[in-house]
């Protein structure tokens, strides 16, 4: 099992890279210590520390047909990883 997905590149996330934090995409059942191990081992750095927030989907509706349907949008969990000081991770290699 993979535990990181992908990594989040926003704005928001590129301005907190200067800090020495990133922002990753992980599985749901993930916890912290494996979050910490699939980064160290996936871009060589060390952590300090690991983040984790949990979004619940949003509810959306659409009309086909002349019906309503309702859905929900997946749930997903992002961390929010910050690395040692003077260490960097190159998100922009894997894409």
């Amino acid at each position: 099992m993979n535990v990181l997905k992908r990594p989040i590149i926003t704005e928001k996330m590129t301005d907190l890279n200067k800090q020495g934090k990133y922002a990753f995409e992980v599985e749901l059942k993930a916890n912290k210590l494996e979050i910490r191990k699939a980064v160290e081992k996936m871009y060589g750095v060390n952590v300090e520390t690991v983040h984790t927030m949990r979004t619940l989907g949003k509810k959306r509706s659409k009309n086909i047909n002349g019906r309503i349907v309702t859905g929900r949008t997946s749930t997903t969990k992002k961390a929010i990883v910050t690395v040692a000081e003077g260490e960097v991770i190159d998100i922009y290699a894997d894409l």
